[in-house]
């Protein structure tokens, strides 16, 4: 190596692939991603899609961290340029000193060109044309070509995508074949007609033994059959569909009676989200564990049946994967413009209990507990995750499960209590928690009662007596309030001396630690806390207090979180101040890093 050599970047990158949508780009993104991971580097993805069917511009986006670092990063050392409609953006994209490899067979405009950016024409067109037949074929096969290429620039190991292709299409040699030729032609080219590997390129690690891939709305499904959850009902919407595609094929494969077919749970497409929420508040009511999967306009749909579930303390849980809104906003982009919506949704006074997971992990974690939540409560819970999370690839720890796990069905009357009770009255607080009895249908004729949205007393009768009204509603938010002991505590990591905290939610975690330690690394020391669940643990409380400012870091326009945190801890609004990111995109480290500095900058201006 001479001395003007720089050294090899190892497991350190950034790709985004430009392709578009509905040309079968996704098999080729997924086969890189499992590839890079099975030879142990720490990585993740990012899928950037339009939301009609075919044929707009689709972008994946690759971030290879040998630190685990997961957030996106707007910063790409290469650029794969399939989509000539994208050229000028996707060229302009690619970080001074990157790379771009493009398909040749058809000559780039020059205009395009740029002095700091090395161009790697391979004429993927042109070899598809050689070696498959049928317009489709070429299409499909073009894609897996570039991972071919791919794999020879950044050395990727070989055998590990034959093996992947050995698992996939075992079966069906054709396709097998018709793979590897694709895979086998990008990456004869690209060793032959570029220098490989690139300057940043990979290395095998070990850092990915006990991990899996897998999306948030999978594991959030996978979760609810843990959990019991045996009624599903919804109305499909981007992007929660998949969670419930999910849960019935986990059904189908584990709630399917072996010896007679028959089977033991309940999906249910309703005719809209009024209608599915409806079901689920129904089957709650009888006992089952129900729930429905939704985004941001489901939720406002649904609002009136939640409130119903609220006000007559039925058991539902409702899995919020948010997009970017109002109104159809940005169907396939994300966002956390949800928090103030879930908190208390529905009209008069009502408030919920609220999970917020910060990636699939915790989705498949959250699920279970929202599941005893809302049993042990008897009310709604909300498990708010966003599209980043709930459609993304992520790498997280294995899924763990202890057998020994036992529902937490509340205080549910069986028969043989209610037989030896002189009367039952359904809202009747005995014991002072705030939690009333229930009983299930069918059990005993002494636990009957009549479900009542309306104004009811603690005995269930109907009233509009003031005193016996805010008498239940009271007891209600006692209830609600008293679930911050029971539900996830904020995660929170210190540094000595730090008069500065970073306060976040969800998904934001990854883009907030990673510019916590950048700062860390330039002599700036902040504390940093994570909300999991509202209403808020009292630990959230004692470390707005402890800190003289508080960054709160969301992605929305209106600072829903930071307006929920002054609502209830009644901290002053100079301590509170907000670090917003709500373009659609997953928070990447720069805007954190920036309103820091900014903030510093201006307290060195006065003299602070």
């Amino acid at each position: 190596m001479s001395e003007r050599t720089p050294p090899a970047r190892l497991n350190d990158f950034a790709l985004r692939i430009a392709t578009v949508n509905g040309t079968g780009s996704a098999s080729a993104n997924g086969l890189l991603m499992q590839a890079i991971f099975r030879m142990g580097v720490p990585i993740s993805g990012k899928n950037v899609f339009p939301s009609n069917i075919q044929g707009l511009p689709t972008w994946y986006e690759i971030r290879v961290n040998a630190r685990g670092h997961t957030a996106r990063t707007p910063d790409f050392d290469l650029i794969v340029a399939m989509n000539g409609a994208t050229y000028e953006r996707d060229i302009a994209d690619v970080r001074p000193g990157g790379y771009l490899l493009y398909d040749s067979s058809k000559p780039l405009d020059e205009a395009l060109l740029r002095d700091d950016v090395t161009f790697l024409g391979a004429p993927l067109g042109r070899l598809c044309v050689e070696h498959f037949r049928g317009a489709r074929e070429r299409i499909l096969m073009k894609n897996i070509m570039y991972v071919g290429a791919l794999a020879a620039l950044l050395r990727i190991d070989l055998d590990v995508i034959r093996g992947m292709l050995e698992e996939k299409f075992g079966r069906k040699p054709a396709l097998r074949d018709s793979n590897d030729t694709a895979i086998e032609a990008g990456y004869r080219y690209a060793l032959e007609h570029f220098e490989c590997p690139l300057p940043f390129h990979l290395e095998a690690m070990d850092a990915t033994r006990g991990h899996v891939i897998v999306d948030g709305n999978t594991a959030a499904a996978l979760g609810a059959v843990y959990a019991g959850a045996t009624v599903g009902a919804w109305y499909p919407i981007t992007p929660s569909t998949s969670l419930m595609d999910a849960f019935t094929g986990f059904c189908e494969r584990f709630r399917v009676d072996p010896d007679t077919g028959e089977k033991r749970f309940m999906v249910v497409q309703a005719e809209d989200e009024l209608a599915a929420a409806g079901v689920v508040i129904g089957a709650g009511w009888a006992g089952a564990r129900a729930f429905t999967p939704t985004s941001g306009p489901g939720i406002s749909l649904m609002s009136e049946f939640i409130g119903l579930a609220y006000y007559a303390e039925i058991p539902a849980v409702f899995f919020d994967v948010q997009r970017t809104g109002p109104s159809t906003g940005m169907p396939t982009r994300t966002q956390q413009g949800d928090i103030l919506l879930c908190a208390f949704a529905s009209h008069g006074d009502t408030k919920h209990i609220v999970l917020f997971p910060a990636d699939p992990r915790e989705c498949f974690d959250f699920a279970v507990r929202a599941f005893d939540l809302a049993e042990r409560f008897q009310t709604p819970v909300f498990v708010v995750s966003d599209l980043d999370i709930g459609m993304n690839d992520w790498v997280v720890p294995e899924f763990t499960w202890d057998d020994r796990y036992r529902p937490d069905r509340g205080e549910v009357l069986d028969a043989d209590t209610l037989e030896g009770m002189e009367a039952f009255y359904r809202y009747l607080d005995t014991d002072g928690d705030g939690i009333a009895a229930r009983t299930l249908p069918g059990v005993h004729p002494k636990g009957a009662y009549f479900t009542r949205g309306s104004g009811h007393d603690k005995y269930g009768r109907y009233t509009e007596e003031a005193e016996a009204y805010r008498e239940v509603v009271d007891r209600l938010a006692r209830k609600v309030q008293s679930a911050a002991a029971a539900a996830p505590e904020p995660v929170i990591r210190r540094n000595d001396g730090a008069t500065v905290g970073v306060v976040t939610v969800g998904g934001c975690e990854g883009g907030v630690l990673e510019a916590l330690d950048r700062l860390a690394a330039e002599g700036i020391a902040l504390d940093y806390l994570r909300v999991r669940a509202f209403p808020f643990h009292d630990d959230v409380r004692l470390f707005l207090a402890e800190h003289d400012v508080n960054f709160v870091v969301e992605q929305n326009r209106d600072g829903q979180l930071r307006s929920l945190l002054l609502l209830e801890t009644g901290m002053p609004h100079d301590r509170l101040v907000s670090v917003l990111d709500y373009g659609g995109l997953p928070l990447s480290r720069q805007p954190v890093i920036d309103a820091v500095h900014a903030w510093l900058g201006t307290r060195e201006e006065v003299g602070a």
